[in-house]
């Protein structure tokens, strides 16, 4: 049976850990920072107090963590990995961190012998928790055909998108199309309804034409229900989009759709809303608007 250290069971970590356990994998899991959850450990997980016993005997090491300094820190800070891999493991980054820092870490644990993948992911909780998760894949062919399986139990569409890096400038590129998805639905809806018409049935009405998209059939939903519990924080959203403004400047590329959107989440963390589901952009444009869709 192959192990997986998994560092990282947050909303996203968990699910993907729960249908790597029901793809038949063990599961090691570290307690450094938080206790393992429950459904976890129940179904066979082994726990350990410190990232370095968990990766122990462990062929893959999955990170799942929030930002650019949580994966360094499980890589190379005062308690990280690096010291203790092999060339018999492969480390597999499916945080959303910065493509430059990403290439950086994959040179460094390459020095150890070990393989090193980023694959992010997007779907949100809900591509987690059904195995349906895009994951877009940086490093070597054959790096990646060996961790392939492990991909099939967390997702369907799986692509290796290029050298190590290449993964995480896929998953910059997607970000900014949610945003900007998520900015038009909630403008389409916020100009519906103070036109007088029923943002509900807008939505309907325009599933069933060439303006329909994920984001419209789901956080559109949202958005006329008002149920903002994050599948995807606000606050991570808006370390993505950094990450592509960051990029954009070095690269002498403008974004300035990107910014707008940067602007709009950053008008709705003011409102405390910084743990709302990014759907809650509406929720800025209602403010500039003085309209809430929903009258409540």
């Amino acid at each position: 049976m192959t192990t997986i250290a998994f560092i990282g069971t947050g909303i996203m970590g968990k699910p993907m850990a729960e249908n790597l356990q029901k793809a038949g994998y063990q599961l090691h899991l570290s307690e450094r920072r938080s206790p393992a959850p429950t459904s976890l450990t129940e179904a066979g997980a082994k726990t350990f107090a410190s990232h370095r016993e968990a990766i122990k005997d462990a062929g893959f090491v999955i990170i799942m963590v929030p930002d650019t300094p949580q994966v360094e820190e499980v890589l190379f800070g005062a308690e990280g990995i690096a010291s203790s891999l092999d060339a018999s493991q492969t480390v597999i980054d499916m945080s959303s961190i910065s493509p430059i820092e990403t290439k950086r870490f994959a040179s460094q644990v390459h020095e150890t012998g070990a393989a090193y993948l980023d694959a992010p992911v997007s779907g949100g909780e809900v591509g987690a928790i059904n195995a349906t998760l895009t994951i877009m894949v940086g490093g070597a062919e054959t790096d990646f055909e060996k961790a392939l399986p492990l991909f099939g139990a967390m997702g369907q569409n799986i692509n290796l998108v290029g050298d190590c890096g290449a993964g995480q400038v896929c998953k910059v590129a997607n970000q900014i199309i949610v945003a900007l998805n998520i900015e038009a639905v909630s403008e389409a809806l916020v100009f519906a309804s103070k036109a007088g018409a029923d943002p509900a049935r807008i939505r309907t009405s325009l599933l069933g034409g060439f303006a329909n998209s994920k984001v419209l059939e789901v956080h559109g939903e949202r958005m006329v229900n008002g149920t903002f519990d994050p599948g995807f924080r606000i606050r991570l959203h808006q370390k993505d989009l950094n990450l592509a403004l960051t990029g954009a400047q070095a690269l002498g590329v403008a974004l300035p759709n990107t910014q707008s959107a940067q602007d709009l989440f950053s008008l709705c963390a003011e409102q405390g809303g910084e743990d709302w589901d990014h759907s809650a952009l509406v929720k800025a444009i209602e403010s500039l608007s003085n309209h809430n869709i929903r009258g409540d």
